[in-house]
């Protein structure tokens, strides 16, 4: 494959776009050749090699630079490069494609953006099983469609030429991690001025979810915390690089070079940045953090104003605080969602019941019951009992579940849910939306077989009925719940009652409302 020289600050930059006729001409050729829908980690790497923040690379490795990679940290003519960079696809999907083949890369929405020239297809060293790769340079045939923030969505090029503008020669990078509070912003603004440097504040965004909230508070404290340096110190951009690849130093460092910088705060020691300064062209610098501060990741601030607790306004500027504050209310005033799993016949519906009539009683937000039978007859219908279907319609349940808490609300979801590895997906989906709380009823089988009113169980046990959850299919007891209940010795009601006591203790109900 095909490698340049990094370009020197101001230099010239390897992007991988094709010209306007040839762009045409892909485009238009694209429907006759396989095609793979990118993972979202996987555009922004190729965000990066069509705009040139992967420069040199012109496209995705071989083998034989991946290896030279793992074991050299050079590519094969000798160019330093720290990471291996591949296009990792399914054993299944790579079947059929080898050298001298075309692949159409496509976006989330199926938006054909580039093409792969393949070179080579091979299984890499350090990649999972059952985990191809495929090497070979690409042609860009449009730029990766963003709708939010494009204003501060500038490629390398366009940056180095504000920088240029600007009359910047020196200018060092910091990629924030969260938000930036006053230490972070008084530290990095009197190190700019000791280096007489511009301040790149340039954070790693990778490619935000339709309604992420964190993304949009994240980008508009930093828009807010931007303003307070002197007046033509800093610019803030926003970097299309995955969570993934910004943890890894040395990439890091190549990418800011391509994007013009000369320095880089490191906020850890990281001897490799130093070590390897003449082959990236950047110099570390070190960030020293308030260890007095807040932590400034999105998840420990969520955690921090949900417990009601304040930012102190000498932590953060007040415009921060505002964004925070109205993204991240007090619990009191978030939607949650309360899942209940649990053998058939453990008594998840009546205290599902129960716990609806107490919170509609307390009447504070508008609550929406998602019971098991309910769910498969108006959500779900068509589906079996199957675990593919299973899984499908316990995540039909935490989607609509998630949209209810996202916007105020609260989702009681009463399925039997067996599977350890489904619960999970919904508490992820759920989770960065507002409140989520797994309770186990955790009924002995025995008492549950004697609650049965259907019948169910004796015919699971006669072999009537197959893949009967608890009798000839698995139910998964969870290990991350948040509450169990075992309701072999409690009524309804002070089943129901320990769930309120509990949202009270975690701050969704505030004391003494119910």
């Amino acid at each position: 494959m095909a490698s340049h020289l990094i370009a020197p600050h101001g230099g010239n930059l390897v992007d991988c776009f094709a010209g306007s006729e040839r762009a045409e001409e892909l485009k238009e050729l694209s429907g006759q050749w396989p095609s793979w829908n990118l993972t979202s980690r996987q555009i922004c790497d190729l965000e990066l090699l069509l705009c040139g923040g992967f420069s040199p690379l012109s496209g995705f490795m071989t083998r034989a630079d991946c290896q030279s990679v793992l074991t050299d940290m050079k590519l094969q003519d000798g160019t330093f490069w720290p990471v291996p960079l591949t296009l990792d696809l399914p054993e299944k999907a790579a079947r059929g494609l080898c050298a001298g083949g075309t692949l159409v890369l496509r976006d989330l929405e199926g938006v054909a953006v580039a093409v792969l020239h393949i070179e080579d297809v091979f299984e890499r060293p350090d990649a999972a099983a059952g985990s191809w790769c495929l090497g070979g340079r690409v042609e860009g045939i449009q730029p990766v469609q963003h709708y939010d923030f494009t204003d501060l969505r500038l490629t390398p090029a366009e940056t180095r030429k504000r920088f240029e503008d600007s009359g910047w020669r020196r200018v060092v990078a910091f990629q924030p991690r969260g938000v930036m509070y006053r230490a972070e912003q008084e530290f990095t603004r009197e190190a700019a001025l000791a280096l007489e440097a511009g301040l790149l504040i340039h954070p790693a965004v990778g490619l935000p979810e339709a309604g992420d909230a964190d993304h949009y508070t994240r980008v508009r404290c930093l828009q807010a915390a931007v303003k307070r340096y002197p007046a033509g110190m800093a610019t803030l951009g926003l970097l299309p690089l995955a969570e993934a690849r910004a943890a890894e130093a040395l990439l890091r460092a190549i990418v800011q070079k391509n994007y013009g910088c000369s320095h880089l705060f490191s906020e850890e020691e990281h001897p490799s940045l130093k070590k390897h300064q003449n082959d990236t062209g950047v110099e570390p610098v070190r960030l020293e953090r308030d260890e007095q501060a807040l932590p400034s990741t999105i998840e420990q601030i969520k955690e921090h104003l949900g417990r009601g607790r304040e930012i102190p306004p000498r932590l953060a500027f007040p415009e921060v605080i505002r964004e925070l504050e109205r993204t991240y209310p007090p619990r009191s005033r978030q939607g949650f969602t309360v899942f209940f799993t649990g053998l058939p016949s453990a008594g998840k519906s009546t205290i599902a019941n129960v716990l609806l009539v107490n919170l509609m009683e307390i009447g504070f937000l508008p609550v929406t019951l998602l019971d098991g039978d309910i769910v498969r007859r108006h959500l779900s219908s068509e589906l079996g009992f199957s675990r593919e279907h299973r899984d499908i319609n316990i995540r039909r349940i935490g989607f609509v579940a998630s949209e209810i808490t996202k916007n105020g609300g609260i989702a009681i979801c009463a399925p039997i849910a067996p599977y350890a590895s489904v619960r999970k997906e919904v508490r992820e989906m759920i989770a960065p939306r507002g409140g989520f709380v797994l309770v186990h009823v955790a009924t002995p089988i025995s008492i549950c077989e004697d609650r049965d009113r259907k019948g169910l169980y004796a015919k699971a046990r006669k072999g009537i009925i197959k893949k009967y959850t608890g009798i000839s299919d698995p139910y998964e007891t969870p290990e991350d719940a948040d509450l169990s209940i075992d309701t072999s010795a409690l009524t309804p009601k002070e089943c129901a009652g320990k769930v309120i006591l509990h949202l009270e203790k975690q701050g969704y109900i505030e004391e003494g409302r119910s």
